[in-house]
């Protein structure tokens, strides 16, 4: 059996970064129901182009509401589902826990970019984090890939992403001049 070389990736944060979140008093929140799912304006052009480039495409999401008791599992994995039947994405991470010691993946921690490059034979140091929300960002920044803010009204990095960009298109664009 041949090993496959290792690859570039793209990470992406889920909500308000691929779809669309529901702000509200000024603060991002996943859709409620599968219903609600709207995609970011460019999203299909961005990732086919990145596809088509030969990247790897992962989702890495916090879905912290399902251990809250806010939404099902279920009904993120349909969302996932959704994403996945309109954007051309390879692999999905989702961390369903509450922040704290017992968790090794909640962004800011890397534990999804890191447990999806040792299954997908990724090198981090080649890929990128693109995301919405300064988790987004030091989980990019801890596994070792480039970072890329998209930048909203809702939220700050604490840490200094590599780029930031007003869209998909311009990050896919930075993405691919680096290619």
């Amino acid at each position: 059996m041949t090993a496959t070389a290792p690859r570039r990736a793209v990470f992406f944060d889920r909500d308000g970064t691929l779809n669309q979140a529901v702000i509200r008093d000024g603060h991002p929140y996943p859709p409620a129901a599968l219903a609600d799912m709207i995609l970011m304006p460019g999203a299909v052009d961005a990732l086919q182009r990145l596809k088509a480039a030969g990247l790897f495409l992962a989702v890495a999401t916090n879905q912290p509401d399902v251990a809250k008791g806010l939404t099902s599992r279920a009904t993120v994995e349909a969302m996932n589902r959704w994403l996945a039947d309109r954007l051309p994405i390879d692999h999905f991470e989702v961390c369903w826990c509450l922040e704290g010691p017992d968790c090794k993946c909640y962004k800011p921690l890397p534990g999804m970019l890191l447990d999806a490059a040792a299954r997908h034979n990724i090198r981090l140091d080649q890929s990128f984090m693109v995301g919405d929300r300064w988790r987004d960002i030091g989980a990019g920044k801890a596994a070792g890939c480039h970072t890329i803010w998209l930048r909203n009204d809702y939220d700050v990095p604490r840490e200094r992403p590599d780029r930031i960009v007003c869209s998909l298109a311009e990050a896919t664009d930075i993405i691919l001049q680096q290619s």
